[in-house]
């Protein structure tokens, strides 16, 4: 016997294999002002007549046309007409108003931040009560220090008074000055 039945079992699977994907190309989108995306680059053309070149003495250029870009191409940051072809950013979504996710740690994380929190807001309490008495005792220092730099000057003064006044003390009394009279002399004889 000959597996002659066989044959097409073999081209069997050749017929029953899958459709392939095919791919179609998208259209062409819709004619754009591509000025509104970005802008052109800017290039002016110069007029130059004749002219030795400066690197070289021996070399002249005839008048030619100078082409220079003047500003590069860059993007259209204006936004587009209302109905234009760039939809609007979807809206973006405030986190203050999505819901927190609740979990366990999440809580316990966000409890002891609280407590650190309150920890800290006491210390800052105690060191504003400290930081007010420190600069009240400044001031009343800054006032003694004026005061006394006054009493210094006055006690200064007065020890060169009183200086002045012992050293007058201690000089000899001037001799009295006898006024000459017209009179004439007492005698003391008889």
């Amino acid at each position: 016997m000959k597996p002659y039945y066989l044959i097409p079992l073999i081209f069997l699977p050749a017929c029953s294999t899958a459709p392939k994907l095919a791919l179609q190309p998208e259209p062409p989108a819709a004619a754009t002002d591509e000025s509104a995306i970005r802008y052109p680059e800017l290039v002016r053309a110069y007029y130059v007549g004749r002219y030795v070149d400066p690197n070289d003495g021996l070399v002249m250029h005839e008048q030619h046309v100078v082409y220079r870009v003047e500003e590069n191409t860059r993007w259209n940051f204006h936004p587009g007409p209302a109905d234009g072809v760039v939809p609007a950013p979807p809206p973006a979504r405030d986190a203050a108003f999505s819901p927190v996710p609740v979990n366990d740690d999440i809580l316990a994380q966000v409890n002891s931040q609280r407590i650190a929190t309150a920890q800290i807001m006491a210390q800052v309490r105690v060191l504003s009560g400290a930081l007010a008495q420190f600069q009240a005792a400044l001031h009343q220092t800054k006032t003694n220090l004026q005061e006394t730099a006054v009493l210094r000057a006055a006690v200064i003064e007065m020890n060169q008074r009183l200086d002045a006044l012992e050293a007058a003390q201690r000089q000899e009394p001037p001799p009295a000055i006898s006024t000459p009279t017209n009179a004439a002399p007492v005698s003391l004889g008889p």
